[in-house]
């Protein structure tokens, strides 16, 4: 029987404490969609991504409570600019940059959608809040799984096969949001007041699906965000059967 496509997610660190945490609910998503969670921790060296990475069929690039460094994308930091982690930044543009070269299936949810636009060469705005002044409100707070406003969904992406619409509500949770795209990434969905909320590599052979609301709070209950899950998940499986293909044939060569 085939194995558990393995997920490597990076975690998060406490500034505090300096201990390395992640949200449970990113791992339960992972493990009931059918892969198998493994954490990854915030070292920011290239011989250890390299490692962990040569085991793994797909990357899951979570939320953070930290924002990507202005400086990495050629801004000084606004006023309201909240806490920078150097090691958060440098493991998920490390574990980014691998995943392109092993070609590895990429779900990024939140700050993962942030970095990995940052990784492509696009920037952000800092601050909706002070920099949009016609902005909804993306910052809901708690109940944190209620859904809290609509996006509009381009046709055709791969997000409007999942999820079966062209509009969707979704919970909200941040306070910066992309504003140039980066390379190989386009915008497949919108909130009402314009801004980007979600991407994809439009290449046919890279499943990279980018969302900047979190489906991992509402995999239970929400079809859609089951089905992210799934789909991300699957594309991970067919990943591992190349992989395993590969081996085989190498070992009847040898």
């Amino acid at each position: 029987m085939q194995r558990r496509p393995r997920i490597g997610i990076t975690m998060r660190i406490e500034q505090t404490t300096d201990r390395f945490y992640l949200g449970r609910h990113y791992s339960e998503a992972v493990a009931a969609a059918g892969g198998l969670p493994l954490h990854i921790s915030l070292i920011p060296d290239a011989a250890y991504i390299d490692a962990v990475m040569e085991d793994l069929d797909g990357i899951l690039l979570p939320g953070s409570d930290s924002d990507v460094d202005p400086l990495r994308y050629g801004q000084d930091p606004h006023p309201k600019l909240g806490t920078v982690q150097p090691l958060k930044d440098e493991t998920d543009l490390l574990v980014i940059a691998a995943a392109e070269r092993l070609n590895l299936p990429l779900f990024a949810i939140c700050f993962g959608m942030q970095v990995l636009n940052v990784a492509r060469g696009g920037t952000l705005i800092q601050d909706i809040r002070s920099q949009v002044p016609a902005g909804i409100k993306h910052e809901q707070g708690a109940p944190r799984d209620r859904w809290s406003h609509n996006v509009r969904i381009l046709e055709g992406s791969k997000l409007s096969a999942i999820a079966g619409s062209d509009k969707l509500l979704v919970n909200s949770h941040h306070h910066q949001v992309v504003e140039n795209v980066g390379e190989n990434l386009v915008p497949t969905a919108w909130s009402n007041d314009g801004l980007i909320e979600a991407l994809e590599d439009p290449r046919s052979e890279r499943f990279l699906v980018a969302v900047q609301w979190h489906p991992e709070l509402g995999w239970e209950k929400d079809p859609v965000s089951r089905r992210l899950f799934s789909s991300f998940i699957s594309s991970a499986g067919e990943s591992l059967k190349v992989k395993d293909q590969v081996t085989d044939s190498i070992s009847i060569t040898v």
